[in-house]
């Protein structure tokens, strides 16, 4: 097959990578940038451990082609990382959120874009921010305890 430049800033750095035309965007940022926080989970957009922001909004890593990010601006969990943990990733672990972390990557995200658009969400809201994403250890009452909290400092 043949091989297709594209360009992307990923977490603030200017990239470029070769890809072929059936390559998903979780396998090109794990495999051929070295980001290791989206995860492949499912590979059916179902369970949230390969979200990313594409030009700042979440999107399910594993159902977006490659060739889609071409010039687009791709955040993950380092991105939003660089500088230290951020509040939010500070009231997780405070509240002991995740045990395994597999789907830690998925709901910081989330929960990052949704306290972007809402400081103040209520519960339901929460719930319904990270409902994409399957935690099997915690219950998700600690997260969302989490994000509540983080809402307050």
């Amino acid at each position: 097959m043949k091989k297709t430049p594209i360009q992307l800033m990923l977490n603030g750095v200017k990239r470029q990578v070769e890809i072929e035309p059936n390559d998903v965007l979780v396998d090109v940022l794990r495999e051929k940038l070295g980001v290791k926080s989206p995860k492949i989970g499912c590979d059916r957009g179902d369970c949230g451990t390969c979200t990313v922001f594409l030009n700042g909004r979440t999107v399910r890593s594993c159902l977006v082609l490659a060739i889609e990010a071409d010039g687009a601006e791709i955040v993950t969990l380092e991105g939003i990382s660089k500088h230290g943990p951020t509040k939010l990733q500070k009231s997780f672990v405070a509240h002991s959120s995740f045990q395994c972390g597999f789907c830690a990557p998925g709901m910081v995200l989330s929960a990052t874009e949704l306290l972007q658009k809402n400081p103040k969400p209520n519960r339901g809201e929460i719930q319904e921010a990270i409902a994409g994403n399957l935690c099997r250890c915690t219950g998700y009452a600690p997260i969302i305890e989490a994000i509540e909290d983080a809402t307050k400092k």
